[in-house]
């Protein structure tokens, strides 16, 4: 999945560059993502999800090996905060988990939407937890983009109180992983936290995938397999570049353009379409999500007047 997600996993200012940059390197992980979640639909509807989800763990952290050990070494796995690192990975690992597993019997496209909730859980959940103050306009942000996911996951919506209750622990577990994300971007570099999520995944997704393992039936399948942890990291390693040389406040709202993906790969690949009321709440969605971004990069900029 993932991925709005993951934008949280190097919440760094820039480090010099251009915008225009790092505006592109998050328009080529968002193109990357809704081919992920296509394969993992794929896949999920032929072999057990332990499976995908092994496949697509093992070759992020393959991936992130080859990129950055090369320069780290051993400190690749070196971290401040063990703890952290190990909690904020299983709740990423919690979600990837949740989110294939509603991909089976959920569109691509709804899936999708009902992920965006993710920040707005993530801004409701820094109050307790970070202490930041949200003011009665973000409130009111995310209340909307809650009300626009029961839009979509409303009774009678086509996607059961199966791939409803799935999707919606996934926007929790994303959300609460993103507020941990934000204290370890302190701490961490980017590239030693996206390594620990990986290698987290890894090691949970082969306590159980042995077990119920299924041979590829195709050549074709074998590498879709392949393509599930080349696309993940990929993806992943954009978004590290792209916040090189922009903040997040600026960059997030590019992410929304995973639907306009999902909603193609979709139709062509598994012939569903959004209907009205998907669209309408994807809609709430964006714009409360829009909405956060744009206060928060006011009140980063009277921070830095202060």
């Amino acid at each position: 999945m993932t991925t709005s997600a993951t934008q949280n996993d190097v919440d760094l200012g820039p480090q010099g560059g251009s915008i225009g940059r790092g505006i592109l390197y998050m328009c080529l992980a968002v193109s990357i993502f809704p081919f992920l979640n296509a394969a993992a639909k794929y896949l999920g509807n032929h072999y057990p999800v332990s499976e995908v989800v092994w496949a697509r763990y093992t070759g992020h952290l393959v991936y992130m090996v080859i990129v950055f050990a090369p320069k780290r070494r051993l400190r690749l796995f070196v971290t401040r905060q063990f703890k952290m690192q190990i909690l904020r990975s299983l709740l990423l690992f919690a979600s990837t988990v949740f989110y294939f597993i509603a991909l089976v019997k959920v569109p691509l496209a709804t899936a999708a939407a009902v992920t965006f909730v993710a920040p707005m859980i993530a801004t409701a959940l820094s109050v307790p937890l970070l202490g930041e103050k949200v003011g009665p306009r973000r409130w009111a942000a995310v209340v909307a983009g809650f009300v626009g996911a029961l839009m979509i996951v409303r009774p009678g919506g086509g996607l059961g109180i199966y791939g409803a209750t799935f999707l919606l622990l996934n926007a929790f577990c994303y959300g609460l992983y993103q507020v941990l994300s934000r204290r370890m971007a302190r701490l961490d570099p980017a590239d030693i936290s996206i390594t620990y999520v990986a290698l987290v995944g890894v090691v949970l997704s082969s306590l159980v995938a042995p077990f119920q393992w299924r041979m590829p039936s195709s050549l074709f399948d074998a590498l879709v397999f392949l393509s599930l942890g080349l696309s993940g990291g990929f993806a992943h390693y954009f978004i590290v570049k792209s916040l090189e040389h922009g903040p997040v406040s600026v960059l997030a709202p590019f992410n929304y353009g995973q639907l306009i993906g999902a909603t193609v790969l979709g139709f062509f690949l598994f012939g569903s379409f959004p209907d009205a009321w998907t669209w309408a709440g994807a809609a709430v969605i964006v714009a409360s999500g829009l909405y956060i971004a744009y206060r928060e990069s006011r009140a980063a900029r009277r921070a830095r007047t202060v």
